[in-house]
């Protein structure tokens, strides 16, 4: 299960994916399984056995949709509530994900602003998210134009804070408030910021850092049988160049930093 994103026009996709139209030939794209905003664990652990609910079909696991809980649309924001089962190649539910997407109505040239707001939870006894930065966590990955594409539509990335310009040096900084990754597709160029909320797993490591633009946020974690893991993130998508790093923060004080009612 996951999500695309279209340009303002509604009419190109600049995520990766099928598209419900077109036969989907994973043979001539670069690593099929990325697919639009999605999330996901390739060494997820249950009942002594490993699974990988990243690469998804293969040996019969999958995130499988059961029914949408909600549906709500209005001037300020669009919502839906959707209950996920994350099962194994016999139809066992290890996870049942109860996965909540806000979209919220900006103006130009803003293309999309996305709350990403998940409840994981181990229905069939404990299990334990594992992974790598690489195959692992809640990521974007943009359309496949950018990884066949010239240099000039190739990701660029920017952080928080100078000095984070590789891999090494994004896997020594732990819990980064943000990201933001820029790249071109169709003649134009789009920007992305991925908001970690600091309520989510402490010791996430961000992978950005390829050249076609498949980044994320990964962390480890058990979640008890029973228990349920709740995610925030957010992800801003805008048709221009990279926006400036303070720009890029306030934005994301804007996720963090939401304003809050008393009663009094």
């Amino acid at each position: 299960t996951f999500h695309h994103v279209f340009d303002a026009r509604g009419q190109n996709l600049l995520t990766n994916g099928p598209d419900g139209l077109r036969p989907y030939m994973t043979n001539k794209i670069l690593y099929p399984h990325h697919r639009g905003i999605f999330i996901g664990w390739n060494r997820l652990e249950f009942g002594g056995k490993r699974y990988d609910f990243w690469h998804m079909g293969e040996q019969g696991r999958v995130q499988k949709h059961q029914r949408f809980l909600e549906q709500t649309a209005g001037p300020v924001l669009a919502r839906s509530r959707s209950l996920v089962h994350w099962d194994d190649k016999d139809g066992q539910t290890i996870i049942a994900e109860q996965r909540e997407m806000t979209v919220f109505r900006q103006g130009d040239p803003t293309v999309l602003l996305l709350e990403f707001r998940t409840e994981l939870k181990a229905v069939s006894g404990d299990v334990f998210l594992d992974g790598d930065p690489e195959h692992a966590g809640f990521q974007y990955r943009p359309h496949d134009g950018v990884a066949k594409g010239a240099k000039d539509v190739k990701a660029t990335y920017l952080f928080h804070k100078e000095g984070i310009k590789d891999r090494i040096k994004t896997h020594e900084d732990k819990d980064l408030p943000w990201v933001g990754m820029s790249y071109g597709l169709n003649g134009r160029r789009y920007s992305v910021e991925h908001m970690n909320h600091p309520d989510n797993p402490k010791q996430t490591l961000y992978s950005a850092y390829r050249d076609y633009g498949r980044f994320g946020a990964f962390f480890k974690k058990k979640i008890g049988a029973g228990e349920t893991l709740t995610l925030r993130y957010r992800i801003r998508v805008v048709e221009g160049e990279m926006p400036e790093r303070q720009e890029l923060a306030s934005k994301y004080s804007a996720f963090v930093d939401t304003p809050k009612v008393e009663v009094v």
